[in-house]
């Protein structure tokens, strides 16, 4: 019986994914090159939601791609739809990288968050669950203390993760002329994007060959006296980052607003990153001196973790 459950829900996966269609967004000069649209991507794991595909101008069946798997898709290519009227401008840099020869080519796979979903979306589940009730405790009654909504039993990452390894990426390799092999692949986030996207690199090394972590939210949500939450994480990297031989990561952080709260935790990814073998061939961890915690500071820089992981 439960072997015909099973393939009943794949087989209504299969279906829904064949009836997946997208359409091109019109480009007004508001964006670099093209940008492929699925509304509302079907999921047995997630809330469906919006996931752009952007394509460079040069972009050809005839050559394959490399693939970088981005969060907060909303964010990045055009600042007249974005809630703070900013964006990464992914596009530009990307097609300003491409076209001076500095990367090899790559396509960006841009999922949308759903903001009442986005914290426990992205919220690493496995270094949560391995803290004692004590502490499980003391970050319930901080979050009440400071208004934050943070439900543990909301906590849906792992099923996010599942969605774009089990899921999107297969229509990704299907539908369009790319890599389809970890050293080819990479995810990228700020802040809880930052978060999820260290995540993927331990959970999938064999998916994910690269990561970049930026303005990466080691704090949870907001700091409090005595925060449990950026040790645990560290001590889940010690456990599961992959080691350096096949893999890159890439983090980084500011010095002002949110990001001011990352500076004392650093020294602690430092340390991780030695002890699991990285090098500055395979890691970096920057500081960006008066940057903040923002999409206007991200764009800045984004092309150092773009070179990072596609450079020649």
């Amino acid at each position: 019986m439960k072997q015909l459950l099973l393939f009943l829900l794949c087989s209504c996966f299969a279906f829904s994914q064949s009836k997946i269609t997208s359409y091109a967004l019109e480009n007004s000069g508001k964006f670099e090159g093209n940008i492929e649209r699925v509304k509302s991507f079907p999921s047995k794991y997630i809330v469906p939601r919006t996931v752009d595909v952007w394509l460079p101008k040069t972009y050809s069946k005839t050559k394959k791609y490399n693939v970088l798997y981005m969060h907060d898709g909303q964010m990045l290519f055009d600042s007249t739809k974005t809630w703070n009227k900013q964006e990464w401008k992914v596009d530009e840099v990307a097609s300003q990288l491409m076209q001076e020869n500095k990367v090899n080519d790559f396509i960006v796979v841009a999922i949308w968050n759903i903001p009442n979903l986005r914290h426990m979306d992205l919220y690493p589940k496995k270094p949560y669950e391995s803290l004692s009730n004590e502490l499980k405790e003391k970050i319930q009654m901080e979050a009440k203390k400071s208004q934050f909504p943070f439900d543990d039993n909301k906590i849906n990452s792992d099923n996010y993760l599942k969605f774009i390894v089990e899921e999107l990426k297969p229509y990704i390799d299907k539908k369009y002329s790319v890599f389809t092999t970890a050293n080819h692949t990479a995810i990228m986030g700020s802040s809880m994007g930052g978060l999820i996207s260290m995540y993927a690199l331990c959970e999938y090394p064999t998916i994910f060959g690269k990561a970049a972590c930026l303005s990466t939210h080691w704090i949870g949500f907001r700091e409090f006296e005595n925060n449990p939450i950026p040790e645990f994480f560290f001590a889940y990297m010690e456990k599961k980052l992959p080691e350096a031989k096949n893999h890159k990561i890439y983090f980084d952080y500011g010095t002002e607003t949110l990001d001011a709260f990352y500076i004392k935790y650093e020294y602690r990814v430092d340390e991780i990153l030695k002890a699991k073998g990285y090098t500055d061939v395979d890691s970096r961890n920057l500081k960006f001196e008066g940057e903040n915690h923002s999409e206007a500071s991200w764009q800045k820089r984004v092309n150092i973790p773009l070179e990072f992981m596609f450079g020649k």
